[in-house]
């Protein structure tokens, strides 16, 4: 529409002229109007852009909110309309989103300017081999090799300061990981439809209703890559391109689909095969929150409220309508748990 109005020759503007002067009364209203609108749109526009300008991007003083004011029945990924509303006593306000099998910190994408557009400082990692790491997930046999982005991380923040881990699917694994060997480091961790396993569980265990035994799987799956030949173990597993569609994606918008596709990367399968020890004193300090997706294909809503019951968190949260992956079909319902959990004292 901007164009519209600047890039008009002197033909046109004697054209528009004389057809204006044809028109009727109110179609000469609805054109006022509707020039004013755009203005006001350019107006607004610039007004955003010096305020981001002001806070240097952050928009740490345009806090939003989620609890009262978000509907968990809209998705839109923005909203012009929704004015954000200040959040009070937030301690932890960094997020560390750690991906799930085959994904990466692009993923994250959505969430990440939900949680900046709230003042919270979000960080998506990219696990070893995963997303843009250039590691050859070949060679990631152990889950300490997974997680070790996360691992360094953590090790570098000042002993007083403490962030909320956000993990989804096979990250589950990752942050429990975590919890043990920096508990004191961990202010909240999340598990959005996560291998949330207890201690000698291995993160495969928890997709064996879907995948079958582990066992089973390492024999005669076709999604194997044997990156050391055909006669060594296999190195790890992609699924095909159809197969993820209908496993993880079955309410996400096509255009995340579409992303999903071309950004995907083989899962290293040491460590989702590798049963975690985790520790009364460590992990079970840690407070922990679970994240149900309820029209799961990849790990059922049964299986995670399986999950729940035997290893109970602090609380549990149910995202109707929402596949495995939630940051893609429901964003803001996701935005409002992790703001809410945040919230908590």
């Amino acid at each position: 529409m901007g164009n519209r109005f600047i890039c008009m020759t002197k033909k046109d503007v004697k054209e528009n002229g004389s057809r204006s002067k044809r028109i009727g009364r109110s179609q000469r209203k609805l054109l006022a109007e509707e020039e004013f609108l755009h203005k006001q749109a350019l107006s607004m526009a610039l007004h955003q852009h010096q305020l981001s300008q002001r806070f240097e991007g952050s928009m740490s003083r345009r806090i939003g909110s989620t609890s009262k004011r978000r509907n968990l029945g809209d998705e839109s990924f923005s909203n012009g309309k929704q004015v954000p509303e200040i959040l009070e006593n937030i301690q932890t306000k960094k997020f560390i989103l750690i991906n799930g099998e085959g994904f990466g910190a692009w993923c994250w994408y959505k969430t990440i300017s939900l949680l900046e557009e709230s003042g919270l400082l979000p960080t998506a990692l990219d696990l070893t081999g995963s997303g843009i790491d250039l590691t050859d997930t070949n060679c990631v046999a152990t889950l300490a090799e997974y997680s070790k982005p996360l691992i360094d991380y953590l090790q570098e923040l000042s002993e007083d300061e403490k962030v909320i881990l956000v993990g989804h699917s096979s990250g589950g694994a990752c942050i429990s990981y975590a919890l043990e060997h920096f508990p004191q480091k961990i202010s909240k961790a999340i598990f959005i439809c996560a291998t949330m396993v207890s201690n000698g569980q291995r993160p495969f265990d928890v997709f064996a209703e879907e995948l079958g035994s582990a066992e089973l799987f390492m024999k005669e799956s076709k999604f194997l890559i044997h990156g050391n030949g055909k006669d060594k173990p296999p190195t790890g597993f992609m699924f095909e391109k159809e197969q993820m569609k209908g496993l993880y994606f079955n309410q996400s918008p096509t255009k995340d689909v579409a992303l999903a596709m071309v950004s995907m990367r083989p899962t290293p399968l040491g460590p989702i095969m590798e049963k975690l020890s985790l520790s009364p004193e460590n992990y079970g300090t840690g407070r922990r929150y679970y994240i149900q997706t309820l029209d799961d294909r990849a790990l059922s809503p049964d299986v995670q409220e399986k999950l729940v019951r035997e290893n109970p968190p602090e609380g549990v949260y149910k995202i109707k309508g929402s596949d495995h992956c939630p940051f893609f079909s429901k964003p803001q319902s996701l935005h409002k748990i992790l703001v809410e959990i945040a919230q908590i004292p």
